[in-house]
């Protein structure tokens, strides 16, 4: 039987908690709305495959669930806690910053917390500022976390089953316009937590992101090449721990280096990594990432807090220019 199967994001999502489901026991879901498939359709069927015992609706209490997740993990069981959107979470920070990130820490490793918090990110057409931010720099600061940012369904196939599988607390970050796109997924295609994939190669611009905004990019290194310009794209997916051999090997070559997320440039992750770019190569950088401000709720407010492919290509070329001055 062929492992190829051409899934959506969301469907690619639902497959990879089955296998782990079918295989593993103690792999149980909890949060709101997972019976009937969650609002992405990222549960569908899973709760008439296992059983309510297995995929659990809760009450409207992100502390509650984020805080059951918490035992259960400490109990032997392997959670996948579903926080329906990364702002609803905000609701459960205390459990999930104080107790699963630094358990293992304070009590010796006596306990583990193998719990996976899904919260997706992203702006999401017309849903202003309160279900539409990107904080994964807030979950990569704390130590302890394990944080994800899968870009495409082969990536959310298999990231997401390299996440219920660790035995660590995962922040787990699927955005919210992805869930519709469609690819071929190798069901036998294991992807490591910390792994970086090079979509493609170039010699004159080291370009990194994560999530949706991995496709903007691409579509800016196509208008790039037609500048001359070659871009080596690079797809960090796991925000920590973050792979920096790869990344740092490309700005020694290319000794550019434009890191671009859709979340607020202003102490976004982006910063970290052109730091230690060029701490530990020397090489140019520039960061882009939203304005500081809410996304509003009309068409014309929401974009001026999204980072396009022209606004890529220009910071691209004022990189360049700047270097070669």
């Amino acid at each position: 039987m062929s492992s190829i199967q051409t899934l959506s994001y969301a469907q690619a999502a639902v497959q990879a908690m089955r296998l782990e489901m079918q295989q593993d026991a103690r792999v149980i879901v909890l949060g709101e709305d997972v019976g009937r498939g969650g609002i992405f359709g990222q549960y569908a069927g899973l709760q008439a495959e296992f059983g309510a015992q297995r995929v659990i609706d809760t009450p409207i209490s992100e502390a509650a669930i984020a805080g059951a997740g918490v035992g259960m993990a400490l109990a032997g069981m392997r959670p996948v806690v579903e926080m329906r959107v990364v702002d609803f979470a905000l609701c459960g920070m205390d459990e999930i910053i104080n107790q699963a990130a630094k358990n293992r820490y304070m009590f010796g490793g006596q306990g583990r917390v193998p719990v996976l918090l899904r919260m997706p990110i992203g702006i999401w057409d017309a849903s202003a500022a309160q279900h539409t931010q990107s904080l994964e720099a807030w979950f990569a600061h704390i130590p302890g976390l394990v944080v994800v940012c899968p870009s495409s369904a082969q990536d959310n196939f298999s990231l997401l089953r390299a996440a219920i599988q660790s035995g660590d607390p995962v922040i787990y970050m699927e955005h919210k316009t992805l869930w519709g796109q469609t690819q071929d997924v190798d069901t036998a295609l294991e992807i490591p937590l910390g792994q970086a994939n090079v979509l493609r190669h170039g010699e004159h611009l080291t370009m990194v992101s994560w999530s949706k905004q991995v496709g903007v990019c691409a579509q800016a290194a196509d208008q790039l090449a037609a500048l001359g310009v070659l871009v080596e794209l690079i797809d960090l997916r796991t925000i920590w721990p973050w792979d920096r051999a790869t990344v740092l090997q490309s700005c020694a070559k290319t000794n550019n280096l434009l890191v671009v997320h859709e979340a607020i440039q202003a102490a976004g992750f982006g910063a970290e990594i052109v730091a230690t770019a060029a701490e530990e190569t020397g090489c140019k950088v520039k960061r882009l990432g939203a304005p500081r401000i809410p996304v509003g709720y009309s068409n014309v407010l929401e974009l001026e807090a999204r980072v396009n492919a022209e606004q890529i290509v220009q910071a691209a070329q004022q990189l360049i220019q700047k270097a070669s001055a």
